[in-house]
């Protein structure tokens, strides 16, 4: 005989319970080796002693009769015993329940409905309005003999017992060699279970709310969800709706009833998926139902209709609303909202699972149930329209009918359906251990439940893995097939229809390809097409990696504002990289790389454009040991690696075009950074003055150079470039050009004049050095803030600037002052013009009285004459209201006043400058506050628009398609672009006011 632990018995009890069931000989050797494959022997064992306790000698004497005599009865005792603490409970409770597992056959459903409607003696109704209600099946209506509690307690046993015996044949083959019951039939008869339970609820809600009083209303009851499919779990939320003729206080008094003794005696009835949800009337005529579809629906609500079935009550009623709702489903995806509210849903669903969860949940989890409903559900919407086919309610049955009708292919069809029934049997081994709703999967190193659920759904050791391994192997694995294939289902049949180079697949037509691509968001669907066929056509090894990757990037550039752009743009990398095997390798074997360069790709025509003649930046779109590679680069790096680069090269052109390279990579990463939420506002914009600062830095050096090398002799005179505006206050954007002055100041031994027209042609060398054309964003240095303005020297001596300010300095030209800071050239000279500028900014005593008058009646004249024609004050970034300019000019404003006596305030960065004038107190915290907010939200549209655009603007568009894309690029979700101008208009209005309540101090 086999000892305890031979048999999976680790409990110390197991052998003195063995003993007192009469199973300690050689005669028990075959139970004995049953009860060793129940997926939980000990807890089998512990039911079957306290089934021992609660039965008579005769009886156990019986149990134990058939245990050595029918293996079939053997495998469902040991089977559900081992798989269900919540049914063996029941059992030791209803012990004379163990002769319902003795028939080798399940109940038919006629049987079914025999005996929920016998647990509360209900005969059929014929009170109602149309006599017995469906004329086929008269009794569907009945009337409760018995209500109240011990209703509910004689309805909760009886459906009970008919879960018992369902469980004990599904779980059966675990423990010995019985037929299998597959998914769908396990899900079909709990569904008719549900109905038969349902049926019964409402004999016992009628009886209740009518008493003996006929039956005045249709009550028709519509089965949604799981159970509309006919693939119910175990334990699920039976979704129901209801349709009344007339709708009135006795129909919904019914069904609420229903609801409470079904609720309360088998599962959980949820009507939340009728009109209005749970704010709308639980009971609705057809009429108003329809009514409601046809005005009000969403897209999720016609989703939801394409598992209503009729399920009891007044059928003929139940049949006139699937027929009436039937043809609006088949519409919903030409709705123009249809594909922002399905990405809106989805988004919605997947952020409901806890981050540390999602590994873990059959369900909602990556890789889970609810992708491959998702993607079935939606494909059987785009092109049910047109072929009658796809309308099934089932999973499983519409996976079928895609296969068979060639939208998905058959290996994948076939893949996706085994994946999916492997999921769904985790599913209901998990809810029948405790007849709980639940869809998470034990942790993976929890050993015992995990062998206990690997198990229960019969894996057993493979090799030298045991039955956990395998069973963690095996989740892992279809986990990743299940995403795979749901990337890839919308996309593999574009992908055949463009090249057929499977001729055995049948195949999307064009047109049924178009209607797809349509559907998901293309606005051209005949280019896109043209673009997968090209792509997928590719010569050689290139080709078969774009048909391996192309399903999982299509949906990722279909996530984005412009799928359209976004396929182009990939065309176009795709044709630009056509020689550097390395590119679509990467795509290939990083996904994450490939997910964010697409997303790039369908926002982004600058960083597109770019990319198309840096592509080295996409590397960086990996993932490194400190996170992201695009955020780990430090400026000062930058810098010298700019500098170096470009002084190394032999003559001034290839010096420019080094430069030039090494600019565009540099603001190819900072946008992908940005674009891609790795950067906020502020290090956007000091990344970028960096990168200007450094352009200017190698530029000035590799002139002065060549200058050297053409005289044969040293530079008459050092020069130093001071930056001003934005390039002075490190906040430099997209679209700013580089405003600066040029200082020099002659070497003592060298005439001034010829230094100073030395100084002179280095710096025009610069400017047109680098503002030469190019396909690159214009690289402008602008002078335009020096002395005497455009009419004045591009360079001037320091003193000559000294001499300049002090005398004829001009107040706009003071306020210039306050965001000087040197950026390039000769460091030392920088810091000395920067403290000769000190003494003009920031004098002892402050600016006069005069200075600031002028600059607050400058301002008015700048609000009334510098907007452009046709701009909205409200939406322009720069100059509208509340934007870029109010901001600067009212922190200038206060610098100019307080300055002198606030050492903080000598800062040429606005954000921080903002920050001192809080901690000094000269503006409450609320007003600073409002105005940071207003500074980063303006500069972040205007960033966002050159993202977009491509060029630089500084309008914000109207409500529609542009206005989403720069929503986007922003950070905020595409359907949420309302709610980004509402919040833009908010922001800038608020700030609004503090510039006027200081501009009117």
């Amino acid at each position: 005989m086999p000892s305890a632990g031979r048999l999976g018995l680790l409990e110390p009890s197991a052998r003195a319970d063995l003993a007192d069931l009469g199973w300690s000989n050689e005669e028990s050797v075959d139970v004995l080796w049953s009860l060793s494959r129940a997926p939980d022997a000990d807890l089998t064992l512990r039911t079957l002693i306290r089934l021992h306790a609660a039965l008579s000698a005769q009886e156990w004497s019986e149990i134990d009769e058939l245990l050595r005599t029918d293996k079939g009865f053997r495998g469902r005792l040991f089977g559900v015993l081992g798989s269900s603490d919540a049914l063996g409970d029941h059992l030791a409770a209803e012990p004379s329940g163990w002769r319902l597992l003795v028939p080798a056959e399940l109940p038919d459903i006629d049987e079914v409905y025999r005996r929920m409607l016998g647990a509360v003696d209900a005969q059929p109704d014929t009170t109602g309005p149309t006599g017995a209600g469906d004329p086929e099946r008269p009794d569907k209506i009945y009337r409760a003999g018995v209500t109240g509690p011990p209703a509910v307690i004689a309805l909760r046993t009886a459906y009970r017992d008919l879960v018992l015996q369902l469980a004990a044949h599904d779980v059966a083959p675990t423990v010995e060699d019985e037929p299998v019951m597959w998914l769908s039939e396990v899900g079909g008869r709990l569904s008719d279970l549900a109905d038969a339970a349902l049926t019964a609820s409402l004999a016992v809600a009628i009886a209740e709310v009518c008493g003996d009083d006929p039956l005045s209303v249709r009550l028709a009851v519509i089965a949604m969800g799981k159970c509309g499919a006919r693939e119910l779990n175990y334990v699920s939320d039976v979704d129901i709706v209801f349709v009344s003729e007339p709708a009135d206080g006795t129909s919904a008094r019914i069904a609420g009833e229903l609801m409470r003794v079904g609720s309360m005696a088998f599962f959980e009835v949820d009507a939340a998926l009728r009109p209005e949800g749970k704010a709308g009337a639980l009971t609705r005529t057809l009429e108003s139902h329809l009514a409601y579809y046809n005005r009000w629906a969403k897209t999720w609500e016609f989703q939801a209709l394409l598992k209503a079935r009729a399920m009891t009550g007044d059928l003929a009623l139940a049949q006139q609303y699937i027929d009436a709702v039937e043809p609006l489903i088949w519409h919903a995806a030409e709705r123009e909202d249809f594909v922002p509210e399905v990405q809106s849903m989805r988004r919605r669903v997947e952020s409901l699972v806890p981050e540390d969860q999602r590994h873990r949940n059959l369900k909602l989890g990556s890789g889970g149930l609810r992708d491959v409903e998702f993607a079935v559900q939606l494909l059987q919407m785009v092109h049910g329209r047109v072929d009658e086919s796809l309308r099934v309610q089932s999973t499983v049955d519409a996976l079928g009918a895609l296969t068979a009708g060639g939208y998905v292919g058959r290996d994948d069809g076939a893949n996706l359906a085994a994946s999916y029934e492997f999921l769904r049997l985790l599913e209901h081994r998990l809810q029948l251990q405790r007849l709980s709703r639940t869809h998470l999967l034990p942790e993976f190193d929890d050993e015992a439940n995990m062998r206990w659920l690997a198990r229960a759904a019969h894996i057993r050791q493979e090799g030298e893995l045991d039955a956990p391994g395998v069973l963690r192997e095996e989740l892992r694995r279809q986990s990743l097939r299940v995403r795979r294939l749901h990337e890839k289902l919308f996309y593999r049949p574009l992908l055949d229809a463009a090249t057929r180079f499977n001729t055995d697949e049948l195949t999307l037509s064009d047109s049924s390809a178009e209607r797809r691509l349509s559907a998901l968001g293309y606005a051209m669907p005949d280019r896109a097409l043209n673009h997968i066929r090209a792509l997928a056509s590719s010569p050689g090894r290139r080709g078969q990696v774009q048909l391996l990757i192309l399903p999982g990037l299509l949906e990722w550039i279909g996530r984005t504002p412009d799928p359209d752009a976004g396929l182009l743009n990939y065309r176009r990398l795709c044709d630009e990289m056509s020689n550097a095997d390395w590119f679509l390798r990467l795509l290939r074997d990083d996904g994450v790389v490939a997910e964010r360069l697409m997303k790039v790709l369908g926002t982004s025509e600058f960083i597109a454009d770019l990319l198309m003649r840096s592509p080295e930046v996409i590397h960086l779109y990996s993932d490194g040991a400190n996170g992201p590679k695009l955020c780990d680069t430090r400026p000062s790096d930058v810098a010298r690696g700019l500098i170096a680069s470009t002084v190394r090269q032999p003559d001034l052109k290839r010096a420019v075009a080094a430069a030039r390279s090494h600019r565009r990579a540099e603001l190819a990463r900072i946008a992908s950074a940005d674009i891609l939420g790795m950067m906020d506002v502020p290090d956007v914009c000091e990344a970028l003055s960096r990168v200007w600062a450094g352009v200017l830095n190698a530029s000035l050096t590799v002139v002065i150079a060549e200058s050297e090398r053409e005289r044969s002799e040293p530079a008459p005179a050092q020069i130093a470039v001071i930056g001003m505006g934005r390039l002075g206050g490190g906040e430099l954007g997209y679209g700013s050009d580089a405003d600066v002055l040029f200082v020099c100041r002659p070497n003592p031994d060298v005439d001034e004049s010829a230094a100073v027209r030395w100084s002179q042609t280095i710096a025009e060398k610069v400017r047109t050095m680098l503002g030469s054309p190019s396909a690159d964003p214009p690289l402008e240095v602008d002078t335009g803030l020096r002395p005497e303005g455009r009419n004045g020297p591009v360079v001037r001596t320091l003193a000559a600037y000294a001499a300049y300010y002090e005398q004829w300095a001009q107040p706009w030209e003071i306020q210039a002052l306050l965001r000087a800071h040197q950026v390039a050239g000769d460091e030392q000279l920088g810091i000395d013009f920067l403290h000769m500028a000190d003494r003009i900014r920031y004098p002892e005593g402050g600016v006069s009285a005069d200075a600031v008058k002028e600059i607050r009646r400058i301002k008015a004249r700048v609000d009334s004459e510098r907007l452009p024609r046709g701009a909205d004050p409200a939406t322009h970034t720069k100059l509208g209201r509340g934007g870029l300019a109010d901001v600067e000019w009212t922190v200038q404003l206060m610098q100019l006043r307080y300055a002198h006596s606030h050492p903080t305030l000598h800062n040429t960065s606005t954000l921080e400058s903002l920050d001192a004038i809080g901690s000094a107190e000269l503006l409450s915290e609320s007003d600073v506050s409002l105005l940071k907010e207003a500074w980063l939200t303006a500069t972040k549209a205007r960033n966002a628009l050159v993202l977009v655009r491509g060029k630089p603007v500084d309008q914000l568009p109207g409500p529609g398609k542009q206005l989403r894309a720069i929503a986007y690029a922003a950070g905020w979700p595409e359907d949420q672009a309302p709610e980004f101008l509402d919040n833009y208009l908010r922001v800038t209005r608020r700030a609004k006011a503090v510039v006027r309540k200081v501009f009117g101090a």
